[in-house]
């Protein structure tokens, strides 16, 4: 049971207010905020509780004084229900932390898939571990048994995510005054894991097969085309609006994809990392049927390039579902999923540059880095020399 309060009736300017402690997690976000940037500028550590006050009622005939049986009786039942919903800071149990201040957390900070891949791991993994277990209570042999138990069906990368999430709630738990320390910092794997399998990626005979079997659908052909000839992820290319293309040759005779949004769990939003804001040559395996998809939508010069049916991004994985995967089906083509396509983009480039930085810089991991504010038509000297060999062995494999 948790500490009963009574709490402590004032008056000021007229009006009777009562005053008691509230945990400092129960407080709305904004007043944590207030409170944890007052805490920061003064050097003091978040405080574990609050004192804050409720507003009773104004001074009247009845209510004439603080000692009086109307207004004890206000701060009475209002009390009540205090007391009724409060517990100590000390027995908050983690689900309840995740519920009321670590989910509501991410929602506001964090990308449309981050919140949905911790969605996931939570409902699938984490909440039935957890249980009704008190954040105090919680111990660090605890979470390595429950791992090590974990790792004899899961793959290695899979047990990362959840170590790492369920690190996070208790990291956010300790900054925020919920507990003194996280036992997740320790925890480890008692054992062997399982490695995970090679990831799958097109070659670019198998990449041309897929875009021939697709000739009945163009835009199907431009987004495998986007995937694995400029190496875009699949929300870069549901982000894609007809304005960030250029189509009309600069002084160099290059034409320019300009990536400056990304579009997860339907959510428009930034691109994955600063460095994923980029601009990336045109070359004709794009061109082509990026040509005949913007005939066939009466030449836009605006709007989302793959809209649905309501004027918004498309859902890739609808394109997927009802055109790529029967289409290739009828030819049996394996289908592997866009990234494999992307991986086959980094793939090929390494073999015909002779090393990684070409794909680098095609990904867009750490080298490309362009600012939203200006777009700048440049990229390295390799991923130049890349991109025009791949655009040579692409035209000689079509003839």
């Amino acid at each position: 049971m948790g500490r009963y309060q009574t709490g402590s009736i004032y008056e000021a300017s007229g009006v009777f207010f009562v005053r008691y402690y509230q945990a400092y997690t129960d407080l709305p976000a904004d007043e944590r905020a207030k409170i944890a940037e007052r805490c920061q500028s003064n050097g003091k550590p978040l405080p574990t509780r609050v004192l804050v006050s409720h507003r009773l009622c104004s001074r009247d005939d009845k209510h004439h004084s603080r000692t009086c049986k109307a207004v004890k009786g206000l701060a009475a039942d209002h009390m009540k229900t205090v007391n009724a919903q409060s517990a100590p800071v000390n027995y908050l149990t983690v689900a309840e932390f995740w519920d009321k201040t670590y989910l509501p957390f991410v929602e506001e900070n964090k990308k449309a898939s981050t919140v949905h891949g911790y969605k996931q791991i939570w409902g699938q993994h984490l909440k039935s571990h957890f249980g009704a277990t008190a954040m105090k209570d919680y111990k660090t042999p605890t979470g390595s048994l429950f791992l090590t138990g974990l790792a004899k069906t899961l793959g290695k990368h899979t047990l990362q995510h959840i170590r790492s999430l369920a690190s996070g709630i208790f990291t956010h738990a300790v900054n925020v005054g919920a507990v003194d320390s996280n036992p997740w910092h320790d925890v480890r794997i008692l054992g062997k894991t399982i490695e995970p399998e090679d990831t799958a990626h097109y070659t670019l005979e198998e990449a041309e097969n897929i875009i021939s079997a697709l000739v009945e659908n163009v835009d199907a052909q431009l987004i495998v085309a986007f995937a694995f000839f400029l190496g875009l992820r699949p929300g870069e290319i549901q982000g894609l609006k007809w304005e960030d293309i250029d189509t009309t040759p600069d002084a160099d005779g290059i034409r320019w994809l300009h990536i400056r949004r990304a579009v997860a769990r339907n959510v428009v939003g930034e691109t994955k990392t600063k460095a994923s804001v980029a601009s990336l040559p045109l070359i004709a395996p794009v061109l082509v049927p990026l040509t005949l998809w913007h005939q066939k939508k009466n030449k836009p010069t605006e709007g989302w390039v793959f809209p649905n049916g309501k004027g918004k991004p498309v859902d890739l994985r609808t394109v997927i579902s009802r055109k790529i995967v029967p289409a290739l089906a009828a030819k049996n083509i394996e289908w592997k999923t866009l990234y494999a396509g992307r991986r086959g983009a980094a793939t090929i480039l390494t073999e015909l540059t002779g090393d990684a930085l070409a794909a680098k810089e095609l990904l867009r991991h750490k080298t490309i880095a362009v600012t939203q504010a200006k777009y700048v038509k440049a990229i390295p000297e390799a991923l130049m020399k890349g991109i025009k060999l791949l655009e040579a062995a692409a035209t000689d494999t079509s003839r």
